[in-house]
């Protein structure tokens, strides 16, 4: 073939790849709002993505495992499942198309995609008879993103809905200020969508939702009924309360049911890793810690090792992004070393997180060491677990086992997994996962191995949080296939 023939044929090919993803895009689009159905392709969700994000989605996943899924062979099994009368579930679409192609018989699409599905053949219906009500306290990083996902997640407003932010009181241009921050982020882009003000109403509408912006310096002063707030869940995103006595005070706030910390919670507060011990959400009781970014980024992957190959012992590295507890410039500060400038220096600091697995992993207890350098980045860390396995392994059959991981599996939408030996952190940034394993980096001699995970300390974590507030919302859906 001529190089201008291949040229052509390129052409043509990405042509024929960005008109099957253009036709893919009303059917999400469409399976969402009516009918509550989440496509995802290997735990990366398909709603609200353009043509080329979902080529580069599916593509990706082709890389990884090595197989035939391809943006043609997705659109007929996307429109196969159309044809059904679905309700709310999550369909794995990578799952659904790479189990059909391994079969012998591959005549009829219509009748696997129908026989696959039928657990969620129920037609539409709403999960909730009511809204769930969402409060969020505190808007800084952490809360302007799970603003960010959960109007997101808001679909036709059936499941739930973004009621308020509770801020300290500010200056006379607060609520301009405050939509703004939502609007831009420095590392997350600008949000996508639109971002207007009510000014009477004290609110700005994001996408149509109606957010007010209620002002309190104490968790107990605000009467939430009084603007027609409900039974709602209140994340905590300030981390000034952390335990039972003052996460109690919101409880103590007509409208407020239930509590989600992001931070550790100290005392007997539940810790949750979500996908981990996530059975907590039901009988914990109405304070919830979603722990910190780091725990929930290497619980995941500790989990899953410590079941195949038996952790004698590890220890954690987290090499993290600065925060904004630390200073810009030197100046005092009541934490070791973290007075020094956070943008100018690594600063080696401590870890609650190594001591807050044995909380979620008990069976880890006394195994696990940790320590923390943070570095000026301003988004997405690093995780080195230097690990000691009861048994020997190899480099392909621990990589290997982790991918397994990543496609399937109940550990499907916290672990994820490249096989790319030029990525960088910057490439993390927006990365919905807790954790993703970096497999070219990978050590293993004999029963000792090394670990490489990278993980969004802000969105993947924020994504970590959101999935509480489904399960306690009442939202939490099957994924098909099993």
């Amino acid at each position: 073939m001529s190089s201008d023939a291949k040229m052509d044929e390129y052409l043509r090919r990405w042509k024929q790849r960005e008109e099957a993803a253009e036709a893919m895009v009303p059917i999400i689009g469409r399976l969402y709002r009516e009918h509550g159905v989440i496509v995802k392709v290997f735990g990366d969700s398909l709603v609200n993505k353009d043509r080329i994000e979902i080529i580069q989605i599916i593509r990706r996943a082709r890389q990884i495992l090595e197989s035939e899924i391809s943006v043609l062979t997705c659109l007929p099994m996307l429109e196969a499942l159309a044809k059904l009368d679905l309700g709310p579930v999550r369909i794995d679409l990578g799952n659904l198309v790479t189990n059909f192609y391994e079969r012998d018989d591959q005549d009829d699409m219509d009748e696997y995609v129908a026989e696959v599905l039928a657990p969620a053949m129920t037609g539409k219906k709403p999960l909730l008879e009511r809204p769930q009500d969402i409060v969020l306290y505190g808007f800084g990083r952490v809360g302007r993103l799970l603003a960010r996902i959960m109007v997101g997640k808001a679909g036709g407003g059936d499941n739930f809905r973004l009621r308020a932010i509770v801020v300290r009181p500010g200056g006379d241009d607060d609520l301009e200020k405050r939509a703004s921050l939502l609007r831009y982020d420095s590392v997350h882009g600008d949000f996508h969508g639109s971002v207007i003000l009510d000014p009477e109403e004290n609110s700005m509408v994001a996408n149509g939702n109606m957010i007010r912006v209620l002002h309190a310096s104490s968790p107990d002063e605000i009467d939430y009924t009084k603007y027609g707030i409900e039974n709602a869940i209140l994340v905590d995103n300030t981390g000034k309360w952390r335990d039972e006595e003052g996460l109690g005070l919101h409880l103590k706030a007509p409208g407020i049911s239930h509590v989600v910390l992001t931070a550790p919670g100290k005392g007997s507060l539940p810790n949750i890793v979500y996908g981990v011990n996530d059975e907590l959400v039901q009988t914990g009781g109405p304070i919830l810690s979603a722990a910190s970014c780091t725990t929930n980024a290497i619980v995941p992957v500790l989990k899953v090792v410590n079941d195949r190959f038996g952790i004698v012992h590890g220890h954690v590295e987290s090499v993290h992004s600065f925060t904004n507890d630390q200073n810009l410039i030197d100046n005092y500060h009541a934490k070791k070393r973290r007075g020094r400038s956070a943008a100018l220096n690594m600063v080696v600091t401590s870890t609650g997180a190594a001591s807050a697995v044995a909380k979620v992993l008990p069976e880890l207890h006394g195994k696990i060491t940790g320590n923390a350098i943070r570095v000026p980045t301003p988004n997405v860390s690093l995780a080195i677990l230097q690990l000691e396995f009861s048994e020997e392994t190899s480099v392909d059959e621990l990589n290997h086992y982790l991918r397994d991981n990543s496609i399937g599996g109940k550990l499907q939408n916290q672990i994820d997994y490249t096989n790319s030996d030029e990525v960088v952190s910057s490439d993390f940034v927006g990365n919905r996962h807790a954790a993703i394993v970096d497999s070219k980096a990978t050590l293993v001699d004999g029963r000792h191995a090394v670990l490489y995970v990278w993980y969004d300390n802000e969105f993947g974590y924020a994504r970590q949080v959101v999935r509480i507030v489904d399960e306690l919302a009442g939202l939490k859906t099957q994924t098909l296939p099993i």
